[in-house]
């Protein structure tokens, strides 16, 4: 978070990590930061993500030790000490993480040390660094899900039908507990038990056994780069959620090689592409060959991109992927994965989160016809008359429980969301 951008696509690494965390199952997020940190980050994660709420804690139930000017002087660890003491007394849960704010940061506390003593005692209490300025959700994500690795995944004997699912951002990808779903019945039919920690009811117990599974499968272009769950050690990188026949087919297809169930795979694309191309030749005269412009995170853009190109006549414009992508070697594997192309041209890639840089480059393609992108495009297409849809973070324009982008059936959600707009 080095710049300052007009319209954030995210929020901060606080964000992110109580993002995730409470997305587990009977897992609490402590917060060690100033009062106001609690209602803006679910706020700016959840709320503006799906319109929803994490069902334990959340918003101004988050427990918190408000630190205020007392501890910035004289340091916030004895009020921490003492807001640990009575927060385990009442609450339930089966993991707590301490998360920590700018505040507690900046002054530096020993937060690991005042933890340590309560898990000393036998409670199940971790301690994350978090504070904001650390980065954007992203990097809250990662440092959640880094926070898990080591204390609380176990070293189980390997189970060959098992794999972890990783890379969806419960809430920050609004669609994530749909594309959880559809993702894991699409693996379920290649004979698979899936981790997902976040969804079907999953909890504590399934991020231990995740060292038991023999892949870690990250849908997504650049997260979890260097971080491994599955005791194998072995990673299948998919470059974002697959959407459509073709990539969900190559995702499957990937997937099955990795795990030796080829034939599996080929009888459930077959059953698949059967039932989406009865559906989709219904549909695809009434608009075709209109071109489009993406803005959203890269991976979301990604399948957006190739499957209304690849499988839908669509030509694309422009591509604006709003995560903060550092490594050269992510970019070129963004940019390899929006120009690698079955069918027409490559849009212009732009790598920005800035509101002003997107609407420039927006502003660059006047003959797009329609923009998908977040609430924070919706002006932008109103002013030029474009048809919008809104389909990535942050979405405050509709609420959205279980609807997905993923797989097969996700690619006949999107486009009725396409055709409601057009």
């Amino acid at each position: 978070m080095s710049e300052i951008l007009e319209n954030p696509h995210g929020n901060c690494a606080l964000g992110g990590a109580n993002a995730t965390l409470s997305a587990i199952r009977r897992v609490i997020p402590l917060y060690h930061s100033g009062p106001g940190c609690c209602m803006q980050t679910t706020a700016g994660e959840a709320s503006q993500g799906s319109l929803r709420l994490p069902p334990y804690t959340a918003y101004t139930a988050i427990p918190c030790t408000n630190m205020l000017e007392r501890e910035v002087v004289f340091g916030g660890e004895r009020k921490l000490d003492a807001f640990l003491q009575g927060a385990l007394e009442i609450l339930d849960a089966d993991a707590f993480f301490v998360l920590t704010g700018c505040t507690a940061g900046i002054i530096g506390d020993d937060v690991q040390s005042v933890v340590a003593k309560y898990r000393e005692q036998g409670h199940p209490i971790w301690a994350v660094e978090t504070p904001g300025f650390l980065g954007e959700s992203y990097r809250g994500y990662e440092l959640a899900m880094n926070a898990l690795r080591q204390n609380l995944v176990e070293e189980r004997p390997t189970e060959p039908d098992l794999v972890n699912l990783l890379g969806i951002v419960p809430y920050h990808d609004p669609y994530w507990e749909g594309n959880f779903e559809e993702l894991v019945r699409l693996l379920e039919a290649l004979g698979l038990r899936v981790n997902t920690f976040f969804s079907h009811f999953q909890g504590v117990e399934n991020v231990k056994n995740a060292g038991a599974a023999a892949l870690d499968i990250v849908v997504h272009p650049w997260l979890l780069k260097s971080l491994r769950y599955a005791g194998t050690g072995e990673v299948l990188r998919f470059p974002g959620v697959p959407l459509g026949a073709a990539d969900s087919a190559a995702f499957l297809r990937q997937v099955a090689e990795r795990t030796g169930r080829l034939q599996q795979a080929e009888a459930w694309i077959e059953k698949e592409n059967r039932w989406f191309y009865h559906y989709l030749e219904t549909g695809i005269a009434l608009q075709s060959w209109r071109k489009f412009s993406v803005v959203g995170e890269s991976t979301n853009v990604i399948p957006i991109v190739r499957f209304l190109s690849n499988e839908y006549s669509f030509s694309p414009e422009v591509a604006v992927c709003t995560d903060v992508v550092f490594r050269q070697e992510d970019k070129a594997y963004i940019t390899k994965a929006l120009t690698d192309l079955d069918y027409g041209s490559a849009p212009e890639i732009v790598f920005t989160g800035d509101q002003w840089e997107i609407n420039q480059a927006l502003a660059r393609h006047p003959e797009s016809h329609v923009l998908i992108g977040s609430t924070n495009e919706h002006e932008f297409a109103m002013s030029h008359m474009m048809q919008f849809v809104c389909a990535c973070y942050p979405n405050t324009e509709r609420l959205i429980y279980n609807r997905s982008l993923a797989g097969w059936r996700g690619a006949l959600t999107f486009m009725e969301d396409v055709y409601s707009n057009l």
